[in-house]
């Protein structure tokens, strides 16, 4: 492993991920880092060294010897446990290394117990709740989503993937068997599309910082926002597709060939759960690195008078960035 340099020039930028975020490979290998469940079983201790290695170096203080290694290990801690502008310790469920644990056992239940309209609920109202938290463990220090708003998400959501799931199921007696699996992931899609979009409504109405190539505000855009929030849609719909629908495929199968199932079904939710487990350990990370935390937008599909504040600048710009979210 490598030692630190004493050399300024050759100093570590910790405001950005360790891979290039402008290449797929990166921005995967990022996320892998980010989502990994192992963070979950870090210590206090374990935490609060990292933290204080990562404060220390930001300081130019870090103990002699430090490894470059070592840093990053303490970062990948640092991040998968405190918030990024408050910098306080995030409750365990809501940060993102409890994704892929969470969701597999939330998801795993929601596939398992379908058929009822009383476990439908349920199952729906668990799932909204998990994301109710992660919203708000996540959300934004410098300006946080207020408490009402967070709370009208939830209840939209809630209602709009229960009538979802509720509405498909009523309709879906005249369809294969395997084609009532699929039900939990179509709610789960229309609550995200309801969910999403209106927790960054003031987004879509007020704009995002839009920046040049230079870092330099050109102003706040809704049309980037429009992009930003369409990118994490397809992102969340995509990274939950894999787990929710392979999974049924491969349990409607399973039920009928697994002589072990047959026998013991009490083990059916065990079965599920492990499959979407499998599925979204890949899926969270991969689908996260779709598109790039920082995307853009040409110019010329901004708004007008962004368009001639760009050309009154007189430097010419063909792209603006912005922070996509996730």
């Amino acid at each position: 492993m490598t030692s630190m340099s004493d050399n300024l020039r050759d100093r570590i930028n910790l405001d950005k991920p360790r891979y290039d975020q402008n290449t797929y490979s990166g921005r995967a290998k990022h996320f892998f880092i980010t989502t990994n469940p192992l963070n979950l079983f870090a210590t206090s201790d374990q935490l609060e060294q990292a933290k204080a290695l990562v404060e220390s170096y930001r300081k130019c203080q870090e103990p002699p010897g430090t490894k470059v290694d070592d840093l990053w290990k303490a970062k990948s801690l640092y991040d998968s446990a405190y918030h990024p502008d408050t910098k306080e310790k995030m409750m365990l469920i809501g940060r993102m290394s409890a994704q892929v644990p969470m969701n597999m056992t939330i998801t795993g239940c929601m596939l398992t117990f379908y058929k009822t309209t009383p476990a439908v609920i349920f199952w729906q109202w668990i799932n909204q709740t998990f994301n109710a938290i992660v919203n708000y463990t996540n959300r934004s220090g410098d300006s946080p989503i207020p408490k009402s708003q967070l709370g009208l998400s939830y209840v939209l959501a809630t209602g709009g993937a229960v009538g979802t799931a509720l509405g498909i199921n009523s309709q879906i007696k005249r369809f294969p068997a395997i084609f009532a699996r699929f039900v939990p992931f179509c709610a789960v899609a229309a609550a995200n599309c309801i969910n999403i979009p209106f927790m960054r409504s003031r987004e879509l109405n007020d704009g995002i910082p839009v920046f040049g190539e230079d870092g330099n505000l050109v102003g706040e855009s809704k049309k980037a926002a429009q992009k930003a929030i369409r990118e994490v849609l397809i992102s969340r719909n995509v990274m939950a597709a894999p787990g929710m629908l392979l999974t049924a495929i491969c349990m409607n199968r399973l039920e009928r060939t697994s002589k072990v199932l047959r026998k013991y079904p009490i083990m059916n939710p065990f079965y599920q759960v492990g499959l979407v487990g499998v599925f979204l350990l890949f899926a969270t990370p991969l689908c996260c690195a779709l598109f790039p935390q920082k995307s853009s937008i040409h110019a010329s599909k901004l708004e007008d008078d962004l368009q001639e504040k760009i050309k009154s600048m007189g430097k010419p710009i063909e792209r603006v960035y912005f922070n996509k979210g996730l």
